[in-house]
């Protein structure tokens, strides 16, 4: 069988996001690649050049399709607020095979320097952590951490959590963005 004269990024990404879930990180390599989609080395790097820029591939494909799901949900010019509710809304629909994605390509980030400083920018953004915030503001960024932080102790097995007590998490979690300070304990 002959190798594939035109190669399709999106199906050798697929392949390098199986190899990511089962393996990691140190398991992803440009050979692994090639072998999974198929190809040859030399076409991956073709279609890619080097690991870091396949990781970066890799998390832009990601960062798009979440991008669109937020904009399904808010529009195309979302408020940081409205971005940081659709957030938690997504994360909170997440299945455990969703999550265990966004949080596979989360930690390979660390190992593609582009993709983390956008990491980096879009938490900075959403946490405006260089502005005064509100009351309002000041909400928004604790549920957002809070999601955050439920999020990464599930996804990397330190929190066993059932779906009734995941759900009940983010009903106080986007409860909390509309109580007013005044009221809480």
């Amino acid at each position: 069988m002959g190798r594939p004269s035109v190669i399709d990024r999106d199906q050798v990404l697929g392949c390098a996001e199986q190899i990511l879930r089962a393996s990691g990180v140190a398991g992803l390599s440009i050979g692994a690649v090639a072998k999974a989609a198929g190809i040859s080395k030399g076409g991956v790097q073709s279609a890619f050049g080097t690991k870091e820029q396949l990781l970066q591939a890799l998390y832009d494909r990601w960062a798009n399709e979440y991008l669109d799901a937020v904009r399904q949900r808010v529009g195309p010019a979302p408020t940081r607020e409205e971005t940081v509710q659709a957030h938690i809304a997504l994360t909170r629909e997440l299945d455990n095979q969703e999550a265990d994605r966004a949080a596979g390509l989360m930690a390979a980030t660390l190992n593609a320097p582009q993709a983390r400083r956008e990491v980096q920018a879009f938490y900075r953004s959403l946490l405006e952590m260089d502005a005064p915030l509100d009351a309002a503001g000041r909400r928004a960024r604790l549920a957002l951490l809070a999601t955050e932080g439920v999020f990464l102790l599930r996804c990397f097995g330190l929190l066993e959590l059932g779906e009734e007590q995941w759900q009940g998490i983010f009903d106080d979690i986007e409860g909390s963005l509309t109580e007013p300070e005044s009221s809480r304990d």
